[in-house]
């Protein structure tokens, strides 16, 4: 398979419109309206036409992908990715003016197994990840992980996005699931993932910007190897100051193993490795006493504070909660819970960390809650939106603002079983939030199954709220306070 083929998308550098009502995202820092009290978002469609700038004001926006992921890099530009499927390729984008348009990198091919368009053509689980350093040519690299279920494709740029280099074999331990990606320093990056033979979690590092991964160690030590087949994989973290590695998971502990009747994975774990990810020692994050609890549900989270400060987001199919450690991962407060009010039922939340204390959260919320059935089981009625909240004292007491960053996404159940699902699946099984460091704006990147009367190509209102309306869309912060100080 050839690759590093260079991809000119010079509509990457189209300037924003002079009278454009999102000029508040300009990257300077932002404006009295941007520093009121209560966060507000624009939202919209991302396109899947190649060099397309959406919003525009002459062509409707439309993808078909889901299950998305985005990261902003240290210039402040926002990168994202969303799944077509596997074997249908992965679509992905770049936001240069703070989440106020995104432009469309190219595609993959989407059945070519030669493709060498630039993103892997696995097209499922998709991650991505920037560097924390600039390279020697003065970018920070991104890298875009793909999941073909024999192997984790991995794409890298090293010039902000006009060109990537596939990798389409970067796990050592063939037969995979769930891969998860960051990176650390201009050329190290490193992937996590379930190996199906043993289902234990693999980190597998490389040192030269994703062209070969030959360093593997073990998430899950030796004290908790009962995990091992009997575990949810959460996502990889990595400080770019003291350079520790964080891989989060649920599971049981050692009585569990031995019960003939095993129920829920009530711990969650935090994997921490101080030597580059070569070993790891596992830390309960929270255990609870209720053992019929359950934390795996996609997907328990962890995020890194610019004082080190580890955060970990899980959700009980009902609560959203969230602890932290000042000790590097070592010990942790008590869970506080995050969700309230209108959002009774709180699923899939993502997180990401700015300044000291400094902490965003999103999921996807209803106002419905019945006691007895899991979301799974929710009635058409049952309406679902993003919410975002915020907290700017998270390890000091401080406690979260609630804000609705969307209309709806979706009516009825939603099954998060992955691939075991019987259910509604529309919104897969997560999605993600990132800030930029030069304004502290979020920027959300979210599945929705609505029909959307602005942007009619690609579902019709007969199939609202079924996988065949499933698109990408972004919610972008316009105003409120940030998660980095002096903004």
């Amino acid at each position: 398979m050839r690759s590093g083929k260079t991809l000119a998308i010079a509509a990457l550098l189209v300037a924003l419109p002079a009278a454009s009502v999102l000029a508040v995202l300009s990257r300077q820092a932002p404006s009295a309206q941007a520093r009121s009290k209560t966060p507000s978002f624009i939202t919209y469609q991302l396109g899947a036409t190649t060099g397309e700038s959406c919003p525009n004001t002459t062509t409707p926006c439309h993808n078909g992908a889901a299950e998305p992921a985005i990261r902003a890099d240290g210039a402040g530009n926002f990168y994202a990715s969303s799944e077509n499927g596997l074997g249908a390729g992965t679509d992905a984008w770049k936001s240069s003016d703070g989440g106020a348009h995104y432009v469309t990198l190219p595609s993959p091919n989407a059945v070519s197994s030669a493709n060498d368009s630039g993103f892997a053509p696995g097209g499922g689980d998709t991650d991505l990840a920037t560097a924390p350093a600039k390279n020697s040519a003065g970018f920070y690299n991104v890298y875009v992980a793909s999941l073909s279920l024999a192997n984790v494709d991995v794409s890298t740029s090293m010039d902000g996005g006009q060109s990537f280099t596939l990798n389409p074999a970067g796990a050592t331990i063939s037969g995979d699931d769930r891969e998860w990606i960051a990176a650390d320093g201009a050329s190290k990056v490193c992937i996590s993932y379930h190996d199906v033979a043993t289902f234990n979690i693999d980190v597998n590092c490389s040192f030269d910007a994703g062209l070969a991964f030959t360093q593997l160690g073990d998430a899950i030590d030796s004290n908790h190897a009962y995990n091992i087949d009997a575990n949810e994989i959460g996502n990889l973290a990595i400080d770019p100051h003291n350079h520790y590695i964080y891989q989060t998971y649920s599971g049981g502990t050692l009585a569990d193993s031995i019960n003939p009747n095993p129920t829920g994975h009530h711990v969650v774990y935090m994997a921490v490795s101080t030597d580059g990810g070569q070993t790891f020692t596992d830390y309960p994050v929270y255990t609870n006493p209720n053992v019929t609890a359950d934390y795996g549900h996609q997907f328990v989270n962890v995020s890194i504070d610019s004082a080190g400060n580890v955060y970990s987001v899980y959700n009980d199919n009902h609560n959203l909660f969230y602890s932290y450690s000042t000790t590097h991962g070592q010990t942790w407060s008590v869970p506080r819970q995050i969700n309230s009010g209108a959002s009774a039922t709180a699923i899939f939340p993502w997180s990401v960390a700015g300044n000291a204390g400094k902490l965003d959260v999103v999921w996807y919320g209803t106002s419905y809650y019945d006691g007895t059935n899991p979301p799974d089981s929710y009635p058409a009625s049952a309406a679902w939106y993003v919410y975002f909240a915020q907290n700017l004292s998270a390890t000091s007491g401080g406690s979260f603002s609630q804000t609705q960053a969307t209309p709806i996404v979706h009516y009825g159940g939603v099954c998060e079983g992955g691939i075991s699902c019987t259910g509604n699946r529309d919104l897969y099984d997560d999605f993600g939030v990132a800030a930029s460091p030069t304004t502290g704006l979020a920027s959300i990147v979210y599945s929705d199954d609505q029909y959307d009367p602005a942007q009619p190509t690609g579902c019709t209102q007969a199939q609202t709220n079924t996988g065949s309306c499933d698109h990408t869309n972004f919610a972008t912060q316009t105003a409120g306070p940030v998660i980095y100080s002096g903004r």
